[in-house]
């Protein structure tokens, strides 16, 4: 996702330019740190206090220089509008938030306000076809079967989440003047990976890993293979 990220930014803006970032729900912060590491401004909003001591902690062990450039606000993230006036960021991200939002139209809305003319909005999403595609791949007909007709699903965790469509995402941005400009799929193949599972060694293959992200990259931006990935990411661009 990251790399997808890189793409749309270079794709977007010139070379060299810093850019006011805006990332909603930025958990431990690791793309705000990652953004702030090659120069760009990045405000980060989150309101779980446990990951901005996580941020923080993190941020504490960088160069002053990066540090300067990284804010943390505690809040959520449907209340940009309390802090900052429409227009402010030339890019906005929110990755893995929608998931937990019962009613994420106004938080996307109030996303698309922050961003400038010309300016990016990223989401990660989580998709709505892929829950019957995962249930199937483990024979479990009767949870295929439900997830055809629900929104709602059970992640690795357990913790019951919620899914989107393509095609609704697709209206909801358009309507609010950030047409979806390009999208992804995340995690095509490896969702049913176990998380810090080790990458097995292919005899001629020195580095599975870098392998593994190959395929990964590939998938995500070829169809079929992206329509039913775990994950969507959503780039739409401000009118």
């Amino acid at each position: 996702m990251a790399r997808q990220l890189d793409e749309q930014i270079a794709g977007r803006f010139p070379v060299g330019r810093r850019l006011r970032v805006l990332d909603v729900g930025m958990g431990r912060g690791t793309q705000a740190l990652r953004l702030a590491r090659v120069g760009h401004q990045v405000t980060g909003l989150e309101r779980d206090t446990e990951m901005i001591a996580a941020a923080r902690a993190v941020l504490a062990g960088e160069p002053e220089g990066i540090r300067e450039r990284v804010r943390v606000i505690e809040s959520d993230g449907r209340d940009t509008g309390v802090h900052f006036l429409p227009g402010s960021f030339d890019v906005v991200l929110c990755h893995g938030v929608l998931m937990y939002v019962a009613e994420p139209d106004p938080l996307v809305a109030g996303l698309a306000r922050m961003l400038a003319p010309g300016g990016l909005l990223s989401l990660l999403v989580r998709n709505g076809d892929a829950p019957a595609m995962r249930s199937g791949l483990r024979g479990d007909w009767a949870g295929a079967l439900a997830a055809f007709d629900s929104a709602r699903h059970r992640d690795g965790s357990g913790l019951e989440v919620r899914a989107d469509r393509l095609t609704d995402l697709t209206a909801t941005l358009a309507g609010l003047g950030a047409p979806l400009h390009t999208w992804y799929g995340v995690r095509v193949f490896t969702d049913t990976a176990v998380d810090g599972a080790r990458v097995a060694h292919t005899p001629g293959c020195p580095d599975d890993l870098a392998a593994l992200l190959a395929v990964e990259e590939r998938a995500g931006r070829t169809d079929p293979y992206r329509g039913v990935a775990s994950l969507f990411h959503l780039c739409g661009v401000r009118d």
